[in-house]
């Protein structure tokens, strides 16, 4: 499979020389998009060309608006009818809300429906909404198959296929799922894109599987620099980790972010930190869906709001203005700790990230120092208020 990369060239002046029509300039402008980002750029015109991509870049990189504006535009041409155009399959619940969001944002000057298919929601809610008519469906594979299955959605007139965070969809689960998707699809190929931020081998397998000589639009991995991270971590015992967060906690006035190990490790940080009478909101996999998306809510409209998650909450969502993320436990790989500390200095502005680290977890730290290029300072917990 040959995959061109689409060169970098400099970036437009506006979305107007991508080859967008009016409706869509018009919302950019309404939200205050004024400039595409690079991303954008380099995958507006090859999707409106009529090819597949195949998206390597990070989030933050305005990746969903990239592929989701040229399908929109694409599939205004059409009829609204009561099988879908366009199917984006997304690793989460949550992924896949904003992501609708983010269609029905984008495309609010088009006739055109979103539908989300995932677990969590009545499912005869969905297949409600679906008898209405719908032009995108945005899904998780488990529901979706199901209601394919059922014959509440057919597939045979799709003609786009999003597979978004691909990287975290090569679960067996996943696999099965689409397998027993493919006698559904279309006997032609549907215009694909599929997004990842890593492509080790497993997903380039996938890619090839799905995709037809596509062009390959990657954008380089942010480098995090002192400048816009202010990166710690402090050397302590495990039993002591809450005593350290809850001095940390006085320290800042803003939006923090906890990540810990697991569901459990969620529930009982929070049991202990609530007694400092601190906004406290909680998201982990066991929750329901509305209380998932009530918790995010919640933390994002209070400025001053503490959030206690696994890495549910490490990559894709949209969480602004989060002034510290604390890494109360560490996180399995490198990759994971980069897109954890991206939750804060997002959109130009300055965060800080603060690391708890066993002494068995000395060497996660160096391979961490060594992905980022970059040495953390190592604090002591007298100067934790500095």
């Amino acid at each position: 499979m040959t995959m061109p990369t689409q060169p970098h060239s400099e970036q437009s002046n506006d979305f107007t020389k991508l080859g967008l029509i009016l409706p869509l300039l018009e919302t950019l402008k309404q939200i205050g998009h004024k400039r595409p980002s690079e991303i954008q750029e380099q995958t507006i015109p090859q999707i409106l060309d009529g090819k597949d991509v195949l998206i390597a870049s990070q989030t933050g990189s305005g990746k969903t608006a990239a592929f989701v504006l040229p399908i929109l535009q694409k599939i205004s041409e059409y009829e609204t009818d009561y099988n879908p155009k366009v199917l984006i399959l997304e690793p989460t619940r949550e992924l896949a809300m904003q992501t609708a969001s983010v269609c029905r944002q984008l495309g609010r000057r088009l006739p055109l429906k979103t539908r989300v298919i995932c677990g969590g929601v009545p499912k005869e809610q969905q297949v409600k909404s679906l008898s209405e008519g719908v032009d995108i469906i945005v899904a998780t594979h488990g529901r979706l198959l199901d209601l394919v299955v059922q014959g509440q959605i057919i597939l045979e007139d799709l003609k786009f296929l999003v597979l978004d965070e691909a990287d975290r969809l090569l679960d067996e689960d996943f696999a099965e799922s689409m397998n027993a998707l493919v006698p559904y699809f279309p006997d032609y190929h549907p215009q694909t894109v599929f997004c990842s931020a890593t492509l080790p081998a497993p997903v380039m397998a996938l890619a090839q599987k799905v995709t037809r000589n596509p062009v390959r639009v990657e954008v380089a991995e942010e480098t995090f620099t002192p400048k816009k991270i202010r990166q710690r971590a402090l050397f302590v015992e495990k039993d002591q980790k809450i005593k350290i967060v809850s001095q940390l906690l006085d320290t800042v006035a803003g939006k923090i972010i906890i990540f810990v190990k697991t569901k459990n490790n969620v529930q009982d940080v929070f049991k202990i930190l609530k007694k400092k009478s601190l906004h406290i909101e909680t998201l982990h996999g066991d929750k329901t869906q509305a209380a998932r998306s009530k918790s995010l809510d919640l933390f994002k409209k209070n400025e001053k709001s503490i959030l206690i998650t696994t890495d549910i909450a490490s990559r894709g969502l949209d969480i602004s203005d989060v002034d510290l993320v604390i890494n109360m436990d560490m996180p399995t790989s490198p990759e994971i700790y980069v897109h954890r500390i991206g939750r804060t200095a997002r959109a130009g502005k300055k965060g800080a990230a603060f690391s708890l680290i066993t002494i068995e977890e000395r060497l996660l730290l160096r391979e961490i120092e060594k992905h980022i290029g970059f040495r953390i300072r190592i604090t002591t917990e007298d100067a934790l208020n500095q």
